[in-house]
């Protein structure tokens, strides 16, 4: 079997694009032009209804049925705007809480009305306000707001908590629940109440609209001679977009590159992987997909494609709003020793889902973490860059990128590669 891999996220036995591991609250890659498939070899064990339902007889339920008897015969509706629950929206309210026992917000069980809905952020395309999203420390964050996006124009930053969304509060609400209460028509407002770095809470009212975010951008600054390419997410076309970008920084006659995944919340793992290659030798490890002993580890490593000019210093460009495949590239060239990397600590995007089909609903487990060359996790801890820069207010991931004197961070990278300090 061969299914589309994301990065960060979720694998699914269908030829489409998935969702990054990250969530979007728009367009980018819950729709848009990004349905082609990445070829990976699947590693999971089940797949669509073909689950293993023999009873687990270490399993006492008794405290379960005695809840479910006595919610049966002792509960009395005292809402007029709720009804009982029939039995099988009380299974998959039970399938919910397991789920949710894990205490893994990637980790969750999606009934059959929120399981289509979320099947069609994953297909189609619909508008949005331009959001990267994660979990972190319980919170729903920021990760990053796109380029040129509703949310950006909005004056939303990366590591912003979203406390409530039109009104209703996001404490229990998962990730991908939080996607569909922003995602909308285009042309109609979201209001989201917004916690910046422990402040007071903010009132920002967003106007939908449909979400085309550029997937790289690439020049050579004149005064330096130090050649840029912007890589804003990891698409089906980034590798292709890429070679493009290094044919044209190998015309330049720059031997200084810098690599900018700011703000980059990830995608295809395929499309980090092809332009690892350009970097490091044939065989070289890139990622290594760990199931921690369920099945064999898959270690993804480089097809030495080459095109990169000899005598190439290159610099990375990281912060918080890189994630996933960001942070796999960023882990694959700092542990080779094939670039250093500036900039802030990364997300921390490191984990593996798999969808399931269940009882006409979906489960998304997490089934596997990936490891950098030299052995560190991403998930929670993200990639440290070999030199620190702190941004400007208005440099923050995917704003005034790659402008001299404007932002801090392309600077320092452009000082190191002329300076080597």
């Amino acid at each position: 079997m061969r299914m589309p891999q994301f990065a960060g996220g979720v694998k699914r036995p269908m030829a489409f694009a998935l969702v990054a591991g990250v969530a979007f609250a728009a367009g980018l890659l819950l729709g848009g032009n990004t349905g082609a498939t990445a070829a990976v070899v699947s590693h999971l064990p089940f797949t669509g209804d073909n689950l293993d339902a023999t009873p687990d007889p270490n399993a006492n339920l008794t405290d379960f049925w005695e809840a479910w008897n006595a919610l049966n015969t002792e509960y009395v509706n005292t809402h007029a705007s709720t009804t009982i629950p029939t039995d099988q929206q009380k299974i998959y309210g039970a399938i919910q809480g397991l789920a949710a026992s894990y205490g893994d917000p990637y980790t969750l069980f999606f009934p059959p009305k929120e399981a289509k809905a979320f099947n069609q952020s994953i297909s189609g395309s619909f508008a949005g306000v331009g959001l990267e999203l994660d979990e972190k420390n319980g919170a729903l964050v920021v990760i990053a707001p796109l380029k040129g996006t509703p949310a950006f124009a909005a004056g939303v930053k990366a590591g912003d908590q979203i406390v409530a969304i039109d009104g209703k509060s996001t404490e229990s609400m998962s990730i991908d629940q939080a996607v569909a209460a922003i995602r909308g028509k285009a042309g109609t407002v979201v209001d989201l109440l917004i916690v910046r770095s422990g402040g007071a809470p903010f009132d920002v009212k967003i106007t939908r609209a449909t979400i085309q975010v550029p997937e790289t951008d690439d020049g050579l600054d004149p005064t330096s001679g130090v050649y840029h390419i912007a890589l804003y997410e990891f698409t089906a076309n980034s590798a292709d977009l890429f070679n493009a970008a290094l044919e044209r920084f190998a015309a330049s006659g720059s031997k200084k590159l810098v690599i900018d995944l700011r703000g980059n919340p990830g995608g295809y793992l395929d499309a980090a992987v092809a332009i690892a290659s350009h970097f490091l030798p044939k065989g070289a490890t890139i990622v290594t997909e760990d199931f921690a002993g369920k099945q064999p580890n898959d270690v993804h490593t480089s097809t030495g494609s080459g095109g990169v000019p000899a005598g190439t210093k290159v610099a990375v460009l990281i912060d918080g709003g890189s994630a996933s495949a960001s942070e796999i590239l960023a882990g694959a060239l700092q542990d080779n020793h094939a670039a250093t990397l500036i900039g802030a600590q990364s997300f921390g995007k490191g984990s593996v889902q798999t969808l399931l089909d269940l009882g006409g609903g979906s489960l998304k487990v997490t089934v596997a973490r990936w490891v950098t060359p030299a052995g560190h996790w991403i998930m929670e801890k993200g990639i440290t860059p070999d030199i620190v820069a702190a941004a400007t207010s208005t440099s923050v991931s995917t704003v005034s990128q790659d402008v001299p004197g404007k932002d801090p961070q392309f600077d320092r990278a452009v000082r190191f590669l002329t300076t080597g300090k």
